[in-house]
């Protein structure tokens, strides 16, 4: 009977958590897609705006280099402006250099706010990559990725710990204790694809942005190029890797020019 009952509120659970997940739906405006979402806009915004100090001091900081700071924010707003992501958003975007000289990433956290490391600007070698890297960051934002991570986080641990509660067995806790690691396990991996397919939407993503704000979308081959020369490529294979090998990046984001731009790229783009 206790079995049956432990079936029975794991059932519920994962039933909870499945309505919560599918039936919290909003279309996104400018990408047309339907999206499992279960945060706002303005919640998005906050949540940004709150982690902003705490992701940059891991970072050192902002750069005290304030030419090269206002060189990206203008950069940045560049890219908003000439896609009207001002107007056909709601997110705040801000664009910021941080004075990590060594390493070489760049992200965005929900609701706009963009990072770059001094390591990563020092390796790119025009404005059009530097346009190609924070049009990346934008597509982020403007997929909603963040939120539907956490969407799609919420689903996998609410049905792996429902799993847990249905298959706890009391006469054998360490078999239940593996069963609920490999609940753990699985819904990982999914979240690992999930951020691989995010990763690949940026960058058709920026592929998009780009062009009219003035740049040329294949700076960002340049960008992968870069990444593969300074190791972007992980020793882990790319099943388990939340960013996509740079060279199959390069193969995706040349398809998306020239799907986007079939008759060629317009002239006078900055290279």
């Amino acid at each position: 009977m206790r079995l049956n009952l432990r079936v029975i509120i794991g059932l519920i659970m994962a039933a909870v958590t499945l309505f919560g997940y599918y039936f919290n739906t909003s279309k996104n405006e400018v990408t047309g897609e339907t999206q499992h979402v279960n945060m706002s806009a303005d919640q998005e915004i906050a949540l940004g705006l709150q982690a902003a100090p705490e992701m940059a001091a891991q970072y050192g900081g902002l750069s005290p280099d304030t030419r090269a700071r206002a060189a990206v924010e203008q950069v940045g707003q560049r890219l908003v402006q000439a896609n009207q992501l001002n107007t056909r958003t709601p997110y705040k975007f801000q664009f910021h250099l941080l004075a990590d000289d060594q390493t070489i990433n760049a992200f965005a956290l929900p609701g706009g706010q963009v990072f770059i490391t001094q390591g990563i600007l020092k390796n790119l070698k025009s404005e059009a990559e530097l346009a190609g890297v924070l049009a990346h960051e934008v597509g982020h934002v403007v997929g909603r990725h963040s939120a539907e991570q956490v969407a799609k986080s919420n689903l996998t641990q609410g049905l792996a710990g429902a799993a847990s509660i249905a298959s706890y067995d009391p006469n054998s806790p360490g078999s239940s204790i593996a069963k609920a690691a490999v609940a753990a396990a699985i819904a990982k991996v999914i979240n690992l694809r999930f951020g691989r397919e995010d990763e690949l939407e940026s960058d058709n993503l920026a592929v998009k942005f780009t062009a009219p704000a003035g740049y040329d979308p294949r700076a960002m081959l340049q960008v992968m190029q870069m990444l593969q020369a300074q190791g972007g490529r992980s020793s882990q294979p790319e099943f388990m890797s939340t960013h996509p090998d740079p060279g199959n990046r390069i193969q995706q984001i040349q398809q998306a020019i020239a799907q986007q731009f079939p008759q060629g790229l317009p002239a006078g783009l900055k290279q």
